[in-house]
């Protein structure tokens, strides 16, 4: 364990004079803390043994660039990678080169890839994952937790190995190389802002007027408030079914919020003039500054809904859907590895003016798809998109 700066220099020493490549992991509170942040980074390389650092007491957030120039000159091994990075980035921990061994189990057509998993499956080794949802910011940290962290580690770089050979055997370690270069690119820019997030409030689908809504958006956003000044995850403090029957409730007043068992929780009980206030001012609110029901999108609507708005894109999508996964099938991958769904959806939606394999190529790279994807399907569904 890692907790001081002495201790950090000796870890970095003694990882720099390592061999190979790194193997990392890192640790969470999801479900428990408001933050995204890391409550520990395990580390292991060949000649330098297993290190678990403990962020926490190196400030907040903490800067551990000094530990991630130590290992500069190798190769990180992660497995879901695109978990990891964004709080490794939080804590200026980013690699130049990654191997992610999710991925590349996806990109071989492993049709299961948790770690736990892979490692059975290749060196018949069970994995206990009994603290993969633990609140791993309680401090101290029991033995078996550390014992558990340890282990995630132990046995990534023969894993990477492993899979390293198979990407090379059938042909996509190029593959592999342009989607790991795409985590860490994507690692360091800010995640995209949703509009309106409370929208997505679980069970919000039963609120059937702007008033409710907007009583669903008073809450949300208070919510959040008191969540990240307690770092706990919004759940804890105020559920979303919660909040969503407060906003279905036409007869909905301050005191008759008691009666929805969600805020009667001991944290909620601790803010139940604030979620008081918001019912208010909710209700006070004149219409034209209500949320609409619904607000317009650039995108796409939802498959299911394409047949009644654009039966001529429908037939499209299928078209495209149908080719894709069978592609994906002689390849070996999920068709989703192939070409992201959501491309395809824009892509079917919403074709070229003028449908070439130049311009539907120039489209898909805009959206993001890598070179490896488009070499693969850009030919094969261009013909599909024409009327």
């Amino acid at each position: 364990m890692v907790t001081t700066p002495e201790q950090l220099e000796r870890a970095m020493s003694a990882l720099r004079a390592g061999t190979g490549p790194v193997a990392v992991d890192a640790e969470r509170a999801n479900g428990f803390r408001y933050s995204q942040r890391a409550y520990l980074i395990q580390l292991r390389r060949e000649g330098s043994g297993t290190w678990l650092i403990d962020p926490i007491p190196f400030g907040e957030p903490a800067d551990l660039s000094p530990l991630a120039d130590a290992i500069s000159d190798a190769e990180w091994v992660i497995h879901a990678a695109s978990q990891d990075l964004p709080c490794l980035n939080e804590v200026r921990m980013l690699p130049d080169r990654l191997f992610d061994t999710e991925l590349a189990g996806r990109l071989l057509g492993y049709p299961r890839v948790a770690l736990g998993t892979m490692l059975e499956e290749l060196f018949s080794i069970r994995l206990l994952k009994e603290h993969s949802a633990a609140d791993w910011s309680t401090r101290p940290l029991p033995a078996d937790w550390i014992t558990y962290a340890a282990l995630d580690v132990e046995l990534l770089i023969d894993l990477r190995d492993r899979l390293s050979a198979e990407l090379d055997s059938a042909g996509k370690t190029e593959w592999a190389r342009q989607e790991f270069d795409a985590l860490i690119a994507g690692a360091s820019v800010p995640p995209e802002v949703r509009p309106d997030p409370w929208r997505r409030t679980s069970g919000i689908h039963k609120v059937r007027n702007r008033r409710g809504l907007a009583v669903v958006r008073g809450l949300w956003l208070a919510r959040d408030r008191i969540a990240a000044e307690l770092d706990r995850a919004p759940g804890k403090v105020l559920t979303d079914l919660s909040i969503a029957e407060a906003g279905a409730d036409n007869e909905l007043t301050p005191r008759s919020i008691r009666g929805i068992p969600g805020f009667r929780r001991r944290v909620a009980r601790q803010y139940e003039a604030t979620w008081a206030d918001e019912i208010v001012a909710a209700q006070a609110l004149p219409e034209a500054a209500l949320p609409p029901m619904h607000i317009a999108s650039d995108g796409p609507p939802q498959a299911r809904l394409w047949a009644s708005r654009d039966p001529v894109a429908a037939k499209r999508l299928a078209r495209v859907r149908e080719r894709l996964t069978k592609r994906s099938a002689d390849l070996e991958l999920p068709a989703e590895n192939l070409l992201t769904p959501e491309y395809v959806r824009r892509l079917a939606w919403r074709p070229p003016s003028e449908i070439s394999e130049e311009t539907v190529d120039a489209t898909l790279a805009g959206y993001g798809a890598r070179a490896w994807q488009r070499d693969l399907t850009v030919e094969l569904i261009t013909p599909l998109l024409e009327p």
